[in-house]
């Protein structure tokens, strides 16, 4: 990995946890010229991870999310570990819907080791990982793709999901708020997530804390429909405590702000 690349993800780290990042604390936090930060910055608001501000940049919001690639290098590592976390929940031998999102196909990639799944997914990404397994069956859900991520939504997709009923649910989300609503963007996408979450005798909510930074527009669920959250960290007390009342298992993998 360059330098260039290796600070290009410092700085998102550093735009994640203060939400916002400024020219001058970068030039001097990384020992390098402002031009470079200038160069660095308008790089990752090129991939729309980033948004210019006077003098700095903030973390994007709004109501579009992240292109699909800018997603997936954000909070790799933490990903990679609550993938790991939630597949361990995940015996062998039992059924499974895994939902859209770049969290929910690490989780697809720690089921690797298992055996005798049944995974019923509306991802394509997931389906490409999983289907060349023997010991795995796939069934992927029928509908409109997503040509930016591969995702697979509409009514025709949440209305495969209800043929089903299955032991787990592995799902994501694009926002969490503290009153305990998850939220999304795509209001196609949200369909297929509440028909998934319907059919699963136990959802699990996959999502870095830096969900908890962002809002998005449409509600997939609330909390007390969760039967566990495997994050990195929950930096919201009010959260913590909705999942508490709701009996909602909270595990995570770094508790460190």
């Amino acid at each position: 990995m360059s330098d260039t690349t290796e600070r290009h993800q410092a700085i998102l780290e550093l735009a994640r946890a203060q939400n916002r990042v400024m020219v001058d604390e970068l030039s001097l936090h990384f020992g390098v010229s402002v031009q470079t930060i200038r160069k660095d910055l308008n790089a990752l608001c090129d991939q729309r991870l980033l948004t210019r501000l006077h003098g700095g940049a903030t973390l994007p919001s709004g109501v579009e999310n992240l292109e699909y690639e800018a997603r997936r290098r954000i909070a790799a590592e933490a990903k990679d570990a609550i993938g790991a976390a939630a597949a361990a929940l995940i015996p062998n031998d039992a059924s499974l819907f895994i939902n859209i999102g770049t969290t929910t196909e690490a989780v697809s990639q720690a089921l690797l080791d298992h055996s005798g799944l049944l995974v019923v997914t509306n991802n394509i990404n997931v389906a490409n990982r999983m289907r060349v397994y023997p010991r795995f069956e796939v069934v992927i859900a029928g509908g409109i793709v997503r040509p930016s991520d591969g995702g697979i939504v509409g009514e025709a997709a949440a209305g495969f999901f209800s043929q089903f009923k299955v032991d787990y649910a592995v799902i994501g989300a694009s926002a969490l708020d503290e009153d305990g609503a998850l939220l999304d963007y795509d209001y196609r996408e949200v369909t297929v997530a509440q028909a998934i979450i319907a059919n699963a005798r136990h959802v699990i909510l996959v999502a870095d804390q830096g969900k908890f930074k962002r809002s998005a527009p449409v509600r997939i669920a609330r909390v007390d429909q969760l039967g566990s959250f495997v994050t990195d960290f929950c930096p919201s007390e009010r959260f913590r405590v909705l999942c508490e009342a709701a009996g909602v298992s909270l595990i995570e993998t770094a508790a460190v702000r």
